[in-house]
């Protein structure tokens, strides 16, 4: 029986493991970014649509004012 330790040809096992770990890593690392909210095409996280809707949460929570509303809608904008 042959084994991937004896010396015959086992060195391309060690490649494709290592391959295959890379592989995964790299699977792992795109899941957790796209579910955090970041997508993985590593750009901004917060765009104006969501600087908005951040700042209308804000408004109807009463954290902050009318004219603070309309001035960071006037900056984004």
């Amino acid at each position: 029986m042959m084994y991937w330790w004896d010396g015959t040809g086992g060195w391309w096992m060690w490649l494709l493991m290592i391959v295959f770990w890379v592989v995964v890593i790299i699977l792992i690392v795109w899941a957790i970014r796209a579910f955090a909210g970041r997508g993985g095409g590593g750009g901004e996280p917060y765009h104006r649509s969501n600087a908005i809707e951040i700042a209308k949460e804000r408004y109807a929570k009463g954290e902050i004012t009318k004219e603070q509303f309309e001035q960071i809608k006037k900056d984004l904008s």
